[in-house]
């Protein structure tokens, strides 16, 4: 991934100094699982561990002549070590490093982008309490359909990447197996307990039937997670996209003191990181489908996987670790229009609230055919600007058989659209919630 969309601490993980040392520990950590059972020498497992190094400049330079980088770091850990290296990597194959390192460095960033979920809920929750009773317009097909709250939007979201974060955990302890099982993985030529050693050491768990590579359905899994919060990602930023459009203004995103919107057009306040985060969510969800192909190899293994893995695997990550700590900071700044919701909410002239007065209409004896025509043909004129619905409704002779004037009135009132978003906030945030609403009951 570019430097632009990098943080260092995700970056990190997949640069050469950090897969090396992860190397380093899997063929020291197997050197004394094989002292322990006797089958090198204590006295060599002891040297490796405190000799054994690596030098990625020495690697590079030997991989240029072997063409396979495993024997190359091998070789330069070697150099380190003297003679006592003849016993590392015994009845290794390169699968059990390479996946058995990726494991590690999977199980790492997922660690991250869990921080950065919880991060990012925390915000979410903060800004949902704070507009929890802040009346908007809920829109379907993106025409105003009935009052909602802002809050409420947000503890949707939150719920969703509270959803995200139970499948990453999930996918993290899925993904986090340890291979260290040989060519074919048999165990021809090394012991099982070598494996269970090694992934103790390492926090992983060992891979139940590995044949010489751990099976690519779990890495599918884990980056079909990522792709999810990717989406997650998209669904937020579009709304607040949607929200900061002119036409809407809502909601948008904080504009810095000296922050240029345009090169040409110098009062543009432009919805920009939301934007920058719908592109990398198409970067974290393109690595799905390769994943899923790779779960299909030829017999015991073959490496068209490895080549993939090697790209989409740091990318998805740093996109994605970089994406949700900006989507975080966007939640955290966002500005927030209450008063433009409400100027919003009253554009119609009252016909948010046709389904109450439909229903007002049926439990007064009306049909409901019957009912939704006398809403509709009173609806539509307000379209076109002939007119509050409040008035028309109560001009209705048809309607005043049912409903008198008096009666219409209080169907529009915008409390009876809120009036259960307390218990959805403790739907959605615990018991926690109801205790935060109670000052604003009183």
């Amino acid at each position: 991934m570019i430097p632009r969309y990098s943080r260092p601490q995700m970056a990190r993980i997949w640069d050469a100094e950090n897969r090396f040392r992860i190397w380093l520990d899997i063929e020291v950590h197997a050197c004394d699982a094989q002292a322990n059972l006797g089958v090198i020498p204590k006295v060599a497992a002891k040297a490796i561990r405190r000799w054994a190094k690596f030098d990625i400049d020495r690697i590079d330079e030997i991989e240029r002549e072997t063409r396979h980088d495993v024997i190359a770091f091998l070789t330069s850990m070697a150099e380190s070590i003297g003679a006592e290296a003849r016993f590392v990597h015994q009845g290794m194959t390169s699968s059990d490093v390479l996946d058995t390192c990726l494991a590690v460095q999977m199980a790492q960033a997922a660690d991250l982008l869990l921080a950065d979920l919880d991060a990012l809920l925390a915000a979410l929750r903060k800004r949902a309490e704070e507009h929890r009773q802040t009346v908007c317009i809920g829109r379907s097909h993106g025409i105003h359909a009935e009052p909602t709250t802002f809050g409420l939007k947000l503890a949707g979201h939150y719920a969703a990447f509270a959803r995200n974060r139970e499948r990453l955990a999930a996918a993290r302890a899925e993904v986090a197996t340890c291979a260290i099982s040989g060519a074919v993985g048999t165990f021809a030529n090394i012991d099982p307990r070598v494996e269970a050693y090694v992934a103790d050491k390492l926090g992983l768990t060992p891979e139940p039937v590995s044949t010489q590579i751990i099976p690519r359905d779990r890495h599918a899994a884990f980056f079909a997670v990522l792709g999810l919060i990717a989406a997650s990602v998209e669904n937020l930023s579009t709304e607040i996209r949607h929200l900061q459009r002119t036409e809407v203004r809502e909601a948008e995103e904080f504009f810095a003191k000296g922050q240029k919107g345009s090169s040409a057009m110098p009062h543009k306040r432009n919805p920009v990181l939301t934007e920058n985060l719908t592109g990398l969510a198409r970067v974290v969800r393109a690595a799905v489908p390769p994943a899923l192909e790779n779960v299909t190899l030829w017999h015991e293994r073959d490496i068209s996987h490895s080549s993939v893995e090697r790209v989409f695997a740091p990318d998805a990550t740093i996109a994605l670790d970089f994406a949700l700590a900006r989507l975080a900071g966007v939640v955290d700044k966002l500005v927030v229009y209450p008063k433009t919701m409400k100027a919003n909410l009253d554009k119609l002239g009252g016909l948010v609230f046709s389904q109450r007065v439909l229903l007002a209409l049926t439990q007064a004896g009306m049909s409901r055919e019957k009912a939704y025509a006398a809403v509709q043909r009173n609806a539509m004129p307000v379209w076109d600007g002939k007119g509050t619905f409040l008035e028309l409704l109560q001009k209705d002779k048809e309607i005043a058989g049912f409903l008198p004037a008096e009666q219409i009135a209080p169907l529009f009132d915008l409390a009876y659209h809120t009036k259960h978003v307390d218990d959805i906030f403790i739907r959605v945030f615990g018991e926690a919630a109801e205790l935060k609403a109670l000052p604003a009951k009183r």
